[in-house]
This record gives structure tokens, C-alpha cells and sequence, in this order.
């Protein structure tokens, strides 16, 4: 149905399927098995790398590493880097990754109201 390249949806995909378009950009945004779980773990305040790597203990480095800077071209979190020694960097979230908190938190509702069903 919808025609994604390298550099996100093509334009005349997204004049022909502007019904789905907001869909499929979120779904495209927030691909990744840790996105929605680094999302939710920023969402109360800034955090550094071993905290991220320590909450989703199972991710490995690599992976962490990739889901972070996808989220950061997307425009969804960002980092800082605070001039000490060692460096510190910290991740937070951006006013566009704020935004997806609605989303996140009925993710969380409607897995706890379905999530014990078969």
C-alpha cells in the first residue's frame, strides 16, 4: 500500500493515502523492539546510557546504540554532553518525543486492561 524509501514516504504516496499516512508515519517512526520502552523510561526525566542499558538489561549494546540514534534522527530524543571527566551524556526527551507520551500511555492502559486475556 504505501510506498516507503531510505528517506521516509515518497510524496505521492502520501498524497495518496493521506487516511493511513498519519498510521503508517508513526508506525514507521517507532519501528524497533526498545523505542516504545526507551520512550516511556525518558518520559519522567533524562537519563544516561548505563541507566537505559541497565533498565532493558536483555538489549545489547549495539542494538541500544541503534534504536538511540534512530530516535535522535527522527527528532524524537536528544543528547547532551556535559563537559566533566569522565564525559557525561545524557538522553532526553524532545518536545516532538513528548508528543508521543499519549500514545505510549494507551499503549500501557490497553495492555493492562487486555493483557490477561487469551
Amino acid at each position: 500500500m504505501s510506498r516507503i524509501c531510505k528517506d521516509g514516504f515518497d510524496k505521492e504516496c502520501i498524497k495518496e493515502q493521506t487516511e493511513v499516512y498519519g498510521i503508517a508515519y508513526t508506525q514507521n517512526v517507532l519501528s524497533g523492539r526498545w523505542k516504545y520502552i526507551i520512550l516511556w523510561f525518558l518520559k519522567a526525566k533524562e537519563r544516561r546510557y548505563s541507566q537505559i542499558k541497565a533498565f532493558l538489561w536483555d538489549i545489547s549494546q549495539g542494538s541500544l546504540t541503534k534504536q538511540l540514534r534512530e530516535l535522535e534522527t527522527d527528532g524524537l530524543i536528544k543528547w547532551e554532553v556535559f563537559p566533566e571527566v569522565p564525559p557525561r551524556v545524557e538522553y532526553s526527551l524532545t518536545t516532538k518525543g513528548r508528543e508521543f507520551i499519549p500514545i505510549l500511555d494507551m499503549m500501557e492502559n490497553s495492555g493492562k486492561k487486555f493483557g490477561g486475556e487469551n
